[in-house]
């Protein structure tokens, strides 16, 4: 009687858990374009305050400086 009692205990520990497997299966397969688009957002959002951030110092970086003085005009032929 005993080893009844423990394998019914253990076939609705079984059902249990399975039960919550594919509840818990269902719930996430249905949340996952929301989490997607959820992170996506906030990824594209980062990535933004960081590019935006970066953009200033490299133009800094790559401009050359203005010439104080010019030289003379350049001639050129008409044709």
């Amino acid at each position: 009687m005993q080893v009844q009692k423990l394998f019914n205990v253990m076939s609705v520990a079984s059902f249990v858990m399975s039960g919550g497997l594919v509840a818990g299966s269902v719930i996430l397969y249905t949340r996952i374009p929301a989490l997607t688009k959820y992170y996506m957002s906030e990824l594209t959002l980062e990535m933004t305050k960081v590019v935006t951030n970066m953009v200033p110092g490299k133009i800094d970086e790559v401009m050359p400086e203005l010439p104080i003085t010019t030289g003379p005009a350049v001639p050129f032929k008409l044709p």
